[in-house]
């Protein structure tokens, strides 16, 4: 038989290595500039260089990164990459991740100058779905809305009524709360407008109801206390919890009002919540007495709207002593859970 004759190639093949892709290479290393572990000076020189991008995904990490760092310097450089991005949005900027990212870094900066606003909150980007087109740009659009009113421009307000019936509820929510945090007097009464002539969408009311608590409390308070007995619960939930978060004095006496009206109603979670976040004496006082006298099935609720107060050592001792004196199984593994 004749024997086998094995041959072995000694030509060298390098081994074929994947490039990484430049835009990952680019996020990773904008991860690293977040870290904290670059000199200030390196971090603004690489986010200068990283602004100027043509990815829309990488100038908005850096555009964030910039914002988290606080690196003032950047905010022409900024306005400029948010220039560059809005000659063609749609082709440049899909999702408007950059431009939204650019203005939400220029709004944590305290920029004042109107101009870059301005044309934000006018931008539409519908943009193709797996259902109908959406529009991208609505996010925007309500950080352009909270940027503009703190620039005291003269058309300010002009432009963010107009989001007031923006067809995206992201929009409108922007609106609620730049009129909230900077309309004063004149955004107080275009809130209440709102809430009276209503909106499709329970969470704009929401923040219309925060935003009154929050810009003129004394003068909301009972007006949006009318609408925790709303047909519409999703109205009155917000409401409820709206009252509950403000604080105020006379919220818990609205709040304990309203259950002695429908403790047994299906907003009874919801109200127990509202009370135990009013933070008063008087209120952790009333929900310890419920937790001692009422059924067991509503103790355990009261037990879980006490579970915010779970790193206050006296309310936890509190809670414990009464679940004690009751001596509930149910309730002692509701503690556990909880808290």
């Amino acid at each position: 038989m004749g024997q086998a004759v094995i041959k072995y190639s000694l030509e060298w093949r390098p081994c074929s290595m994947k490039k990484r892709d430049p835009i990952e290479q680019a996020l990773d290393r904008l991860s690293n500039l977040r870290s904290g572990a670059v000199s200030p000076d390196i971090v603004a020189q690489e986010l200068k260089d990283f602004l100027k991008n043509r990815s829309n995904l990488v100038v908005a990490k850096a555009a964030k990164v910039a914002g988290e760092s606080r690196v003032t310097q950047l905010v022409l450089n900024l306005i400029a990459t948010f220039e560059r991005f809005m000659t063609d949005p749609h082709k440049l900027d899909k999702g408007c991740a950059a431009t939204t990212e650019i203005v939400v870094t220029l709004y944590e900066m305290d920029h004042v100058e109107p101009e870059t606003y301005l044309k934000g909150i006018r931008h539409v980007q519908m943009e193709g779905s797996f259902g109908p087109p959406v529009d991208a740009a609505a996010k925007l659009r309500a950080f352009c809305a909270l940027g503009l009113v703190r620039t005291r421009h003269p058309e300010a307000l002009d432009e963010v009524v107009s989001l007031l019936v923006d067809p995206w509820p992201q929009a409108r929510i922007g609106a609620v709360r730049a009129l909230s945090s900077n309309g004063g007097q004149a955004g107080a009464l275009l809130l209440k407008l709102k809430v009276l002539t209503g909106d499709s969408e329970p969470d704009v009311i929401a923040e219309c109801f925060s935003g009154l608590l929050a810009n003129a409390p004394e003068k909301s308070l009972i007006f949006v206390s009318g609408y925790a007995d709303s047909e519409d619960d999703a109205i009155a939930e917000a409401a409820i919890l709206a009252i509950g978060s403000s604080r105020l004095p006379a919220a818990f006496d609205l709040l304990k009002e309203k259950w002695e009206r429908s403790a047994g109603g299906p907003l009874r979670k919801v109200l127990l919540l509202a009370m135990a976040m009013v933070r008063s004496e008087t209120a952790i006082e009333f929900l310890i007495s419920l937790l001692e006298n009422t059924n067991a099935h509503t103790a355990r609720e009261v037990v879980t709207a006490l579970a915010i107060y779970r790193d206050n050592e006296k309310i936890r001792r509190s809670v414990e002593d009464a679940i004690s004196r009751r001596g509930d199984k149910s309730l002692s593994e509701a503690l556990r859970r909880e808290f």
